[in-house]
C-alpha cells in the first residue's frame, strides 16, 4: 500500500503498540530486477511488516544524475506496492531517509551490499531504540545501472 509521510507515522505507532516487528529499507528502485526482489524477500523474513522509503524523482536526480529516474516515482511506488513482501511504500523527497526513519523508528533497518552498520543512514536511531541494523546479501550483476548500460550498448 502506498501511504503518505503522515500516514506511515500513525501506522508505525500502531504497529509498535501491537508489538509488530517493523523492517525498513529505502532506495530508488528505478528499474526493478531480480536483485531487488531477492533483497526484499530476505528483508521481509526479518520481521512482520516491511516498509520501503522510496526516493522521489527529485531525490533520485540528485543521487543518480539528471537522466534518472527512468520510471516515475508514481510508477515505482505502484510496482513496489504490488510485491508480496512489501507492506507499505512511502515516498520521501530528501537526499536521505533520516527524518522518515526518525518518524517510523523501525525495529530492523536493512540495506543491501557491503554497507557497514555505521554507514547506513538512520542506524543511530534504530540502535538507540534497541533495534538492529543489517546489511543483506548483494546480488552481483543485478543493478539498474548495469541494465541501463546494456540497453545503451544495443
Amino acid at each position: 500500500m502506498i501511504v503518505t509521510r503522515q500516514e506511515i507515522k500513525k501506522i508505525a505507532e500502531n504497529l509498535h503498540k501491537q508489538n509488530k516487528k517493523i523492517i525498513f529499507t529505502n532506495g530508488c528502485f528505478d528499474i526493478l530486477h531480480r536483485g531487488h526482489i531477492e533483497y526484499l524477500k530476505e528483508a521481509k523474513k526479518l520481521g512482520d511488516v516491511l516498509i520501503i522509503g522510496l526516493n522521489s524523482d527529485d531525490s533520485v536526480k540528485i543521487i543518480k544524475g539528471e537522466n534518472r529516474p527512468i520510471n516515475s516515482e508514481e510508477d515505482r511506488a505502484e510496482i513496489l506496492s504490488q510485491l508480496k513482501p512489501v507492506d507499505f511504500v512511502v515516498i520521501f523527497n530528501e537526499d536521505t531517509p533520516y527524518e522518515l526513519i526518525k518518524s517510523i523508528v523501525p525495529d530492523i533497518l536493512v540495506k543491501g551490499g557491503d554497507w557497514k552498520t555505521e554507514e547506513i543512514i538512520g542506524s543511530d536511531i534504530v540502535i538507540k531504540n534497541g533495534g538492529k541494523v543489517k546489511s543483506l546479501k548483494y546480488f552481483p550483476n543485478s543493478s539498474t545501472s548495469i541494465i541501463i548500460k546494456k540497453i545503451i550498448a544495443l
